[in-house]
Order: C-alpha cells, then sequence, then structure tokens
C-alpha cells in the first residue's frame, strides 16, 4: 500500500469534496467543516510520509500501468512534495481561520476549497504537460467561485478580469501543447526533455514557437509583468482565507516555470537552450519594480499585500532565468517564505479592517482597534519577516538570493534591485503600521475581536517561518534535493528510477 501513497493527495481531497456534497451532509455546517478538516490532516500525513521517501531517487507512478510516455504519470521529487506539503500546511490554517462564525461563507464552500487542493497538488505532482493544463483548469474553476463568496457586487469587474484572462491562457496553453506534441511526438516532461535534444530543421523551430507560448501562458499564472494587473483587485476582493489560499497560486506557475524553463529547455535542449532567458530576466525585474510601485501607491492594506505578492514574483522569477543550482535552491526557499508570510498578512489584514469598522483597511485614520496592542504586535512581526531583517527568514531567502546572483552579469542589477525593494518595504509597512494602529481618532473602540482560530491561524504561519529559521539547515538541505533534482532528472525518467504501476 505504501507505494500507492502518490495519488493520496490529489485523491484525498477530491473524494471528500464528492462526499460532502451529498444532499444529507451538505447543510450541515459541523459535518462540513470536520469533513474538510479531516482530510487536510490526512492528506498532510500522506505528505510527511512521501517526503521521508522520496530524499533519494524521485518516485514516478504510473496510472493503470500505462507506461510513459502515453499513461498517467505522477512525478514525486524533492521540489513537487515540499510545495505539496507547503500547500496542504497554508489549507490547514486557512481552514482554522475559518472555523470563526458560526455560518459558512456559503453553500459548498468546504467542497470547492477541497477541489482547489486537488488541484494545486495535482499540479505539483503531474509529470506530464497536459495533465498539467487539466489540474490549472480543475484549481482555476475551483478559485472562480471561492472568488464569488462573500464578495460585493461592485468587485464583479475585478473577478471577470481574472477569468476572462485565465479562459484566453487556457486556450494558449491547449495551442502550445498541440505545437509541441507536433514537435517531439510526446507531451510527458521526463521523455519531452530527452527528444528536445534530438530536433533539428522545422521541428525545432516549432518547439521554440511552442516554448515561448508557454511562458506567456505562465506569465500570466504567475503574474508577470505585463500580465499582472489582475492580480491586486483579485486578491483584494478575496474572502481572507481564500486570499490567504491565493498566496500559492502565483507559485504555481513559478513551479512550471521551472520545470519547463529550466528542465525543459535547460542545458540538455541544445538548440533550445535558455530559451527566453533574456526576455525572463528583464520581464522579472520590471516585475519586481512594478510591484515596488504599486505597494508604495497604494492607500489599502490588502492592494499593498497584493503587491508583496507581486514583487516575490518578480524576484523568483529572476532567480529562475539565472539557472542555476544555487538560484533554484534560493527559489525554493525564498517560495516558501514569500507564501508563509504574505498569507499570514492578508489574514491580519481581514482581523484589523474589521476592528476599524467602515475604514476597512483604508490608511486612514479611524476608530482605535479593540486589540491594538495583540494585532499591533503580529503585524510588526510579520513586517519584519517580509522586509527581510535578520534573523528571520526573509533575510535568510533574500541572502540566498543575492548569493545566488554572486559574480554573475546581473549581480550590481539584482543586487540593487532587491535591496532597494526591500527599502520600499520597509517605508510602505511602517507607515501602514503608524496609520493602521497608531494614528486613531479619538472615541471608544468597538466591540469586535479576533477569535482564538484566527490568531491561532496567523501565529502557526509566522511559527513556521520562525521554523524556518531555527531548522534553517534542515530547510535548506530539502531546497538544495529539489534543486539539484531539477538538473538531474534521470530518477523520473520513463524506465529509469522507481516506477510504480
Amino acid at each position: 500500500m505504501t507505494e500507492h501513497l502518490a495519488i493520496l493527495p490529489i485523491l484525498i481531497p477530491m473524494l471528500t469534496a464528492v462526499v460532502l456534497m451529498f444532499p444529507g451532509i451538505q447543510p450541515s455546517v459541523l459535518w462540513q467543516r470536520m469533513g474538510c478538516g479531516s482530510a487536510l490532516i490526512l492528506t498532510m500525513a500522506v505528505v510527511l510520509s512521501l517526503l521521508n521517501n522520496v530524499r533519494g531517487v524521485p518516485l514516478t507512478y504510473v496510472l493503470g500501468d500505462w507506461q510513459p510516455p502515453f499513461g498517467i504519470v505522477l512525478t514525486v521529487d524533492p521540489l513537487a512534495i515540499l510545495l505539496v506539503l507547503l500547500t496542504v500546511g497554508l489549507a490547514l490554517v486557512c481552514w482554522l481561520y475559518s472555523l470563526a462564525g458560526k455560518q459558512t461563507p456559503g453553500p459548498y464552500y468546504h467542497s470547492i476549497f477541497l477541489f482547489q487542493i486537488m488541484g494545486i497538488n495535482g499540479a505539483f505532482l503531474t509529470g506530464d504537460l497536459f495533465n498539467l493544463f487539466v489540474f490549472f483548469e480543475i484549481l482555476l474553476i475551483a478559485s472562480y467561485s471561492l472568488l464569488t463568496y462573500g464578495s460585493a457586487r461592485q468587485k464583479a469587474r475585478a473577478h471577470f478580469h481574472y477569468v476572462a484572462l485565465n479562459l484566453i491562457g487556457s486556450a494558449f496553453f491547449l495551442f502550445a501543447l498541440g505545437i509541441l506534441y507536433g514537435a517531439t511526438g510526446t507531451l510527458n516532461m521526463a521523455d519531452m526533455s530527452q527528444k528536445l535534444a534530438q530536433l533539428s530543421g522545422d521541428k525545432l523551430y516549432l518547439a521554440k514557437a511552442g516554448g515561448l507560448l508557454l511562458i506567456v501562458v505562465f506569465g500570466l499564472k504567475a503574474a508577470l509583468v505585463p500580465l499582472q494587473f489582475w492580480l491586486v483587485a483579485t486578491y483584494s476582493a478575496a474572502l481572507a482565507p481564500v486570499a490567504a489560499l491565493f498566496a500559492i497560486m502565483t507559485k504555481v506557475g513559478i513551479y512550471s516555470f521551472i520545470r519547463v524553463h529550466v528542465q525543459l529547455f535547460g542545458g540538455g535542449a541544445d538548440g533550445l537552450q535558455g530559451l527566453a532567458d533574456d526576455w525572463l530576466w528583464y520581464l522579472s525585474l520590471i516585475t519586481l519594480l512594478v510591484g515596488s510601485i504599486g505597494m508604495l501607491a497604494s492607500e489599502q492594506l490588502k492592494p499593498l499585500i497584493a503587491n508583496l505578492v507581486i514583487i516575490s514574483v518578480g524576484l523568483l522569477l529572476m532567480l529562475v532565468s539565472n539557472n542555476s543550482v544555487e538560484s533554484i535552491r534560493a527559489a525554493v526557499y525564498y517560495l516558501i517564505h514569500s507564501t508563509l508570510i504574505t498569507a499570514a498578512l492578508f489574514l491580519l489584514a481581514d482581523m484589523i479592517a474589521l476592528q476599524r469598522g467602515q475604514a476597512g483597511d483604508r490608511l486612514v485614520p479611524a476608530r482605535p482597534l479593540s486589540q491594538p496592542l495583540l494585532l499591533g504586535g503580529l503585524l510588526l512581526l510579520a513586517a519584519m519577516v517580509v522586509i527581510g531583517l535578520p534573523p528571520f527568514s526573509g533575510f535568510i531567502g533574500k541572502l540566498l538570493a543575492l548569493q545566488a546572483f554572486a559574480g554573475s552579469i546581473h549581480q550590481v542589477i539584482a543586487w540593487a534591485a532587491i535591496l532597494l525593494s526591500s527599502l520600499f518595504m520597509l517605508i510602505m509597512l511602517a507607515r501602514a503600521g503608524t496609520g493602521l494602529i497608531w494614528h486613531t481618532r479619538t472615541g471608544k473602540p468597538g466591540t469586535e475581536t479576533a477569535a482564538p482560530v484566527q490568531l491561532m491561524a496567523v501565529v502557526l504561519l509566522l511559527g513556521v517561518s520562525a521554523g524556518m529559521v531555527v531548522a534553517g539547515e534542515w530547510v535548506l538541505t530539502l531546497s538544495g534535493d529539489a534543486a539539484w533534482h531539477v538538473f538531474n532528472i534521470t530518477g523520473a525518467s520513463p524506465g529509469v528510477g522507481r516506477m510504480i504501476p
């Protein structure tokens, strides 16, 4: 039974989501919450077991014994399982936060939430580009539904832009898959990495066109400039636990860049080697700068945090474009850090906005908070982590990024961009903190207080971020293993490694 663990991070959320939609269970808030939480805890146990088993040779799981490149293949390597662990852990915290209150956000919320986890886990685990498309569609359809919960009518434009752009991206994704299949005769990523090195003539140019089209698609998913304008409004309009979960959504695009840009079109692709390296470098640099400017111009806390997501995307893709084991190692560590801390900030923003009354999260004077010391202290701690002050995980992540660029032709520009973005974060988060916590109107605070489970959710996220420092050697070893396997994929090649039917 142990060898079949690879598919359980997909099956458990999917089957639980279906069961929770049964007529006798769906109306019960208690059953919905218990079912969702139990599925996530069980999935976490499976993922931890897989993490312990794939430190050596990656596990390739072949569904139905249909051998690659034609069968459905799941590839469990250190990078994939680390990100699945991050996804399930983040989902557990978001589920915990949503327990506050006597009602769920709406009917089928927990089922759709689990379908979202299923899609994200599948995207990280699949070894096939077509199934990557399938799981993209699952997570996107679920995200369309999650965005409708608790949203006001005036936010419909942001949701429409998000849906429309992703539908266009899905069409481009299919075009790219058709082109690559025509050029290589396969969509299995391990098999394609071998076929790309053998291409010549017209098929070489076809593969290049397909690869460039995939970069456009993944750029939209990751919010790479100029395809980032949907993110701020969409994330700001979502419910707090949904926005926190969406912190992992752009990372699916980053992961896809690593798999396709580095793994498929990397050093072994001959004529396709380093496809669009220069384009990706300049666009990621501009993304970081655009996020920084957007953060400086933000007049509300949630859009400010959404721009922090864009900044993290820019930095991560700068590292991906650097195309080295050291830069991917830094990217993996920083990806985990940035996901956790931006999710914590979205949850904090929701609690602060609730206690400020009609002013919400706008950076204007409002009534005092009911819990100024508690929420102010958490916001200060989260700000220090995201800025990158020592000794927090943000400092280690940015230090790894600076080291990854040391000696490269982009060193001066990369260092300047990273350090300047940190300075801008310091300025804006200091302004936001003083405006929200200290600069208040005279009068009594409201009666609203943060629920214990909400505070626990934020403390857990900040605690895991602190754990990345305390257990720094272990996390860096895992990140290094993930980076090494990206550049050495023989363990996931057809017929090599552990092929489990």
